[in-house]
């Protein structure tokens, strides 16, 4: 193996390991008034998913407003965002796909069964 790719391995590692370490240190928010009131479910996992980067932008300008309702049902919920925000490829465009062409020249052998319309 490579030198600079084990130095690569061995800072990622470190990384991952203070990473980890530091967030092992950050304290916990109570959420118990957040939990009151309406639990979502799929749909309204769908939908947040849906205005997900409305929500980034507002939340720039505003504390109060967050992108993932913390009163939620668990996993129904979650697959809801992840559908609505477009996690894995659904609702994607197709036609952002290019079509590349390539010039072939008429003395090369692709022309040879080709027929000619007039």
């Amino acid at each position: 193996m490579n030198s600079s790719l084990k130095n690569h391995y061995s800072f990622l590692f470190l990384s991952l390991l203070l990473f980890i370490i530091l967030a092992g240190c950050a304290r916990s928010e109570p959420v118990d008034h957040c939990l009151t009131g309406h639990t979502y479910g799929f749909f309204g996992g769908l939908w947040h998913g849906f205005i997900a980067p409305f929500d980034l932008i507002g939340m720039l300008f505003n504390k109060k407003i967050t992108m993932y309702a913390q009163n939620n049902n668990g996993g129904f919920y979650a697959l809801g965002f992840l559908l609505g925000s477009g996690g894995w490829g659904f609702f994607g465009s197709r036609g952002s796909r290019r079509i590349y062409h390539r010039k072939i020249s008429v003395k090369s052998d692709r022309f040879d069964e080709a027929q000619i319309v007039e």
